[in-house]
């Protein structure tokens, strides 16, 4: 898949030598060069379109404003090695755009997630394929037990299009459906939790399936992490890296810790639902407070507590003892005061008896090397002590359509459903309840896309068939495929992009 798109678009990758998978000490784990990050793409290239890609997440841009690659991130998190060389140039590309600077402050440079997308839609555009965007599917055709098209809702009016081959459904999950979360999920769970983009993924496309009674698995799933809340914001955010760094620990009602703050956010469902922590709480110190960023708040030495915007200042907690500040978030005293002792010994020691925290090459990427002899462990004894609150969220759901090797859609008995498939979050994953490393999700959706597209392609397809379903009028578009997938805004319809 990597090969073909890396010869035939725009889309290029590199390997990451230092990003661990996961779960690096199990057998068959790599402590690098198996995660691939797209490598930057400048959206000049997008013209117009550019205005359609859903910008990035703030945690991800330097003052909220400026992208950043990955590993200009790692040194920015910890002001590591070359902390103003790098700020330095991350600035210079940023306002060296004078002339876009005139325009909008968003940044042309697009890394991460955006450059993967960017140099997707870039490729469709020199290969002049249509992207219909604001077109949600509404049914799939069904003829003779074959899909052979569907209804897309196009300014305002339904549009049947047909599909000679087949029709590939790519629409994500369901975490923005919260009856779909209430019937499936363990509870509590919110779309208010997720760190998913709001509203697209509301599992149109698994209920499509089902309505042709496809089988389904993993519905209890999701792709989970610990999230944070500001009051006022439609969405969650994520709380990937702060959880490694020194001088912070999690805590449950009872102000025990209850896991290893820094592994996998994945394991936080089983981690936070598992031992009744829903909701927990990230405790901090002031030199946490002053060194690291956490969810909303910037580092204090860049933004201190008199600097943080208001809309923020209900975020956190702040007390002068920890006793002071178990009382503000409803927490036990005495527990929270002795889980604080035992963590600042095992900080001096450098090893966390209780969880392991910082044992795992992966928990110590994050971690902040400036601090030994473990970079994950740093004592909690200067005041102000700060608690933000954390729910268990995802970043998208994980339970889907049962598919075949080629992506197919399979029945309860096990049989395909002729001329349906499914990809990415819209199917039952493959890493069934774990999270094996950085592409876990966009790396199979990619791969099975790329493996239902050769499949459709060689697809042997009785023409009655497509024919019985009466869809060659005034409407109809004659394009080979129909792919249904996610754009910046809700579920759109891309034809004939296999």
């Amino acid at each position: 898949m990597l090969r073909y798109l890396e010869e035939n678009t725009r889309v290029r990758y590199e390997a990451q030598s230092a990003y661990a998978d996961y779960y690096p000490e199990l057998p068959g784990g790599m402590p690098g060069y198996r995660s691939m990050d797209p490598i930057p793409f400048h959206a000049g290239k997008l013209g117009g379109e550019f205005a359609n890609l859903r910008p990035t997440t703030p945690a991800t841009l330097m003052l909220g404003r400026m992208a950043m690659t990955m590993k200009e991130a790692r040194v920015l998190l910890c002001r590591g090695k070359g902390f103003l060389l790098t700020s330095m140039r991350i600035l210079w590309r940023y306002y060296r755009d004078i002339f876009w600077r005139l325009k909008s402050g968003r940044d042309r440079y697009l890394t991460m997630g955006n450059a993967l997308i960017a140099a997707l839609r870039a490729s469709m555009l020199d290969r002049d394929i249509p992207l219909w965007l604001n077109s949600p599917m509404e049914s799939l055709v069904n003829a003779n037990g074959q899909v052979i098209g569907v209804v897309v809702n196009r300014d305002g009016k339904p549009v049947r299009i047909k599909a000679r081959k087949g029709v590939i459904i790519g629409a994500g999950g369901f975490e923005s459906n919260q009856a779909m979360r209430d019937k499936y999920h363990p509870q509590p769970s919110r779309t208010l939790w997720s760190a998913a983009p709001e509203g697209i993924n509301t599992g149109d496309g698994i209920q499509a399936g089902l309505n042709l009674g496809a089988a389904t698995a993993l519905m209890a799933h999701s792709w989970w992490a610990p999230t944070s809340h500001v009051a006022g914001e439609t969405r969650s955010r994520a709380m990937f890296v702060e959880r490694a760094l020194p001088n912070c620990i999690l805590i449950n009602k009872d102000g025990k810790r209850f896991m290893n703050e820094a592994a996998p956010y994945n394991d936080f469902g089983d981690g936070m639902y598992g031992t009744e922590s829903v909701p927990c709480w990230f405790v901090f110190d002031a030199q946490y407070r002053h060194k690291y960023p956490c969810g909303a708040l910037l580092p204090g030495y860049a933004v201190p507590d008199k600097a943080v915007p208001k809309r923020y200042k209900n975020f956190f907690q702040k007390a002068q003892s920890l006793e002071a500040l178990a009382e503000k978030i409803g927490v036990d005293a005495t527990g929270l005061q002795e889980t604080v002792t035992n963590y600042n010994h095992y900080s001096a020691e450098g090893k966390d008896p209780e969880f392991g925290k910082g044992d795992s090459l992966f928990d110590r990427y994050y971690g902040d090397p400036n601090t030994s002899p473990n970079p994950c462990l740093g004592p909690l004894e200067k005041g102000p002590f700060y608690a933000v609150k954390v729910n268990i969220g995802d970043i998208g759901t994980k339970g889907g359509l049962v598919t075949d090797v080629d992506g197919q859609v399979l029945r309860e008995d096990g049989r395909a459903i002729s001329g349906l498939y499914a990809i990415g979050n819209t199917s039952a994953s493959v890493m069934k309840q774990t999270y094996p490393g950085a592409g876990s999700t966009i790396g199979p959706a990619m791969t099975f896309g790329y493996l239902s597209a050769n499949h459709i392609a060689r697809r042997q397809v009785d023409a009655r068939t497509v024919k019985a379903g009466d869809l060659a009028d005034q409407n109809t578009q004659g394009h080979k495929n129909a792919v249904v997938g996610e754009n910046s805004r809700r579920p759109v319809f891309l034809p004939g992009l296999c």
